[in-house]
């Protein structure tokens, strides 16, 4: 049993088998309020799985505040079930759901970039290329930033068509674990992707003290 959690989209929760089965899912689209609702969506997902075996946590990219919450959630809730943390990168977890949907319709996907909207007038983007042998997505390029004026034309670069995800499902990410569990592999580090630093700086130095 896997638990997948990822917030760089709104808030999403699932619960998966090993094998992929998806045993419960929740999901709140509101950008903001994670703190508020991942609790909540936690408890109702787990009560499927209530012994899982690890915890997925999708690692962004993302806004500041949005994935720490997740990945905060996820490594407390790993560490009080003395299971292992997986870390997926969420884009990752978006394209393999591209991919299966695609796969179960006989739709020839092509390279595509999943894109997300990284605000301040700027687009989050990884380009894919299909699957693997180990059924994970083939990641052409890292996450990047581009300004939203000039995303098309590096898309048009890499041969890649747009695919704007406003969502990031769980249960890809806890998928995407599993495959990645299964192949002996690691997908994501244990550094969140913000691709940009916080917003919060200190206003100046500290004052002296004498």
């Amino acid at each position: 049993m896997i638990i997948g959690i990822d917030t760089s989209l709104g808030t999403a929760v699932a619960a998966i088998a090993r094998d992929g089965e998806i045993l419960a899912e929740e999901q709140s689209s509101n950008p903001l309020g994670h703190a508020e609702v991942i609790g909540d969506l936690l408890r109702r997902a787990t009560t499927a799985a209530p012994a899982p075996t690890h915890v997925a946590i999708g690692m962004g990219p993302g806004p500041f505040t949005g994935l720490r919450v997740g990945i905060a959630t996820a490594r407390v809730y790993a560490l009080g079930r003395g299971v292992p943390l997986v870390a997926v990168p969420s884009h990752d977890g978006v394209a393999l759901g591209v991919l299966l949907a695609d796969a179960l319709t006989g739709t020839e996907t092509g390279r595509f970039a999943v894109v997300t909207d990284a605000r301040r007038r700027e687009f989050a983007y990884s380009v894919y290329d299909g699957l693997d042998d180990d059924g994970l997505p083939v990641r052409v390029t890292e996450a990047a930033l581009s300004p939203r004026d000039d995303l098309d034309a590096r898309l048009e670069e890499h041969g890649a068509r747009r695919y704007d995800a406003t969502s990031v499902s769980a249960a890809m990410i806890a998928l995407a674990a599993a495959r990645a569990l299964d192949a002996d592999r690691t997908l994501a580090g244990p550094e969140p992707l913000y691709l940009r630093s916080p917003d919060v700086v200190a206003a100046h130095a500290p004052k002296r003290v004498s």
